[in-house]
């Protein structure tokens, strides 16, 4: 009788843990719903750490390709942080692919409307886009490295046979049957056959751990595809039907799939039952037997789990885009890229209207309507970079999310390039010179094999010394109007203005200096800088009077003379 109510006791236990901690996930869950139509729109909360956002560019290492966005342009326009800003992904596979996606400016215009047509079903589709978000949220994150980290070392784990656990696991077979006759014996033998198999069990746990991680990882995105799959999303029923094959394909995988995963958070979820569960595991190898042969599977369908990446990746990404127009309080449009009658033919050209840096909380907005080359002018903090971020940043959305910070947006589809916030490169002892020129010759390069190309350069060979500057800036901004190239550049030598007026039209920012006090407008304005103040910066700012006067008189005798006097 007591052993009955020690049971009932037990099992009564047990079943009020599971009630209680069902009904807490059930409220966690729904709160987290409701959270997901509140915040639509607001700006993301990520926080983002060296460990948390290693595994990012994990999609873009295994699929980029020539058609990306080149790491200099990438860097160059700060579209890390552009990233941060249009990530709402709930998901590493999410991330990955939005990642993927900002650095294809390459995409075909079907590519494009292909994508805008989801997005915009998205944001008309409040339901179906949260079931997406808690579907993506459940699949999560593989920790610091990227799914495609550990699928590269599956070879150093080699061909693992379970030969070795069934053998042990016989040897309990007669033990059992010797009970009986000598119990003293039987029990003996398997308690020292318990133990080695306990010891051995972390010897090969701690081989397959690291690849546990990517094993449930694999396993959720099969279980959060199927729930998808089950969401009407008639603008993406092929994708979901390929879906649907590529986990029928992979039913082998999941065999007893949960004794392998639930082995790794028995030991912190504090579960009874899950405890005593890895005990038998230990005891048994289950987990390391199951492993052994979901590996054998999922080495022949790395083509499946490739595809769902890809297409739960870009409905994830989809679903962000919408987030990100939806939360963009300055405006934005869809891009017109269809370019003009006989585009293959024509001169580049790019009109946007009312465009603002995506960073900027408060920024001011400009329109430009450009159908040669534009060379900007005027003193430092004037705003000259700032729009050709500008301009470069809604050119690369406009390509890679269909989406622009701007009320309008006119182009034709380019390569996109920058040579803008260069440095020395200590590591291979390049000069700024010598990393700038380099950075200049790729654009060329592409110029001289006919490609159209929208390039954005900063202060063009601001390493040497001025003559040659001058000189050698005249023929290669000169050289970045031929063909199907669109050049914004910004400098500081006045003399360019001159020299490349029949290339480039001008354009220039300028500051207000009253009473002590300067102040910029950050205004694009026609024609080239007519003032000059850097002097009278120096001067604001504290510096002695025979320094900025001095400077003056300088400045003015070689302006009357054309020679320098110290």
């Amino acid at each position: 009788m007591e052993y009955l109510l020690l049971t009932a006791a037990l099992i009564l236990f047990v079943v009020v843990v599971f009630v209680r901690e069902a009904v807490q996930a059930g409220k966690r869950r729904q709160e987290f719903i409701r959270s997901l139509y509140d915040n639509y729109g607001e700006l993301p909360n990520h926080k983002y750490t060296l460990e948390n956002s290693a595994h990012i560019p994990g999609y873009y290492k295994r699929h980029g390709d020539c058609e990306q966005l080149d790491d200099i342009t990438w860097n160059d326009l700060n579209m890390e942080e552009i990233f941060k800003r249009i990530n709402y992904t709930l998901s590493a596979t999410g991330e990955e692919y939005l990642y993927y996606l900002l650095r294809s400016a390459g995409r075909d215009k079907e590519a494009l409307a292909r994508f805008e047509e989801l997005t915009a079903w998205f944001m008309e589709h409040a339901d179906e886009r949260v079931r997406t978000q808690l579907y993506m949220s459940e699949l999560g994150y593989t920790g610091k490295y990227s799914l495609y980290d550990y699928i590269e070392n599956l070879d150093v784990l080699g061909e693992r046979s379970n030969l070795r656990h069934h053998l042990f696991n016989l040897l309990y077979i007669p033990l059992l049957l010797l009970m009986p006759f000598q119990f003293s014996i039987a029990i003996l033998g398997m308690a020292v056959l318990g133990v080695y198999q306990i010891v051995s069990y972390f010897k090969y746990k701690r081989e397959i751990e690291p690849y546990i991680i990517s094993f449930a990882y694999v396993m959720r995105l099969l279980v959060t595809c199927e729930n998808i799959c089950k969401i009407k999303i008639p603008v993406y029923s092929d994708e979901l039907a390929r879906m649907r094959t590529c986990i029928q394909e992979m039913h082998g995988i999941r065999r007893g799939s949960f004794l392998v995963f639930t082995a790794s958070n028995s030991r912190t979820s504090g579960n009874p039952l899950e405890l005593i569960m890895d005990y038998l595991r230990m005891i048994f190898h289950v987990d390391l037997i199951i492993f052994n042969k979901m590996l054998r599977q999922l080495r022949l369908h790395m083509k499946q789990v490739d595809e769902l990446i890809a297409m739960a990746g870009y409905l994830e990404s989809a679903v962000s885009v919408s987030a990100f127009r939806a939360s963009l309080k300055n405006g934005w449009c869809v891009p017109d890229l269809s370019g003009e009658e006989g585009e293959s033919e024509q001169k580049p050209f790019i009109v946007i209207e009312a465009g603002y840096h995506p960073l900027l909380e408060q920024p001011v907005k400009n329109s430009i309507y450009a159908r040669r080359g534009v060379l900007l002018t005027g003193s430092n903090a004037s705003g000259k970079s700032t729009f050709l971020k500008m301009m470069a940043v809604n050119a690369i959305l406009a390509q890679t999310i269909h989406t622009c910070t701007a009320d309008f947006y006119q182009a034709p589809l380019f390569e996109i390039y920058s040579s803008m916030a260069l440095r020395d490169d200590i590591e291979s002892g390049e000069s700024y010179y010598i990393v700038e020129i380099k950075s200049l010759k790729r654009i060329l390069d592409a110029v001289a094999e006919g490609r159209r190309v929208l390039c954005f350069v900063d202060e063009v060979l601001r390493g040497t010394n001025t003559v040659e500057r001058i000189a050698a800036s005249t023929q290669i901004l000169r050289s970045l109007t031929d063909g199907q190239t669109l050049c914004f550049a910004a400098t500081h030598d006045i003399e360019l203005t001159e020299l490349l007026r029949e290339y480039y039209d001008n354009y220039h920012f300028e500051e207000d200096i009253k009473d002590g006090d300067i102040s910029f407008e950050y205004r694009l304005l026609e024609g080239k800088a007519s003032t000059r103040n850097a002097i009278r910066l120096l001067e604001m700012m504290g510096y002695a009077p025979q320094v900025t006067e001095s400077a003056l008189e300088s400045a003015q005798r070689f302006l009357e003379t054309g020679a320098w006097q110290a």
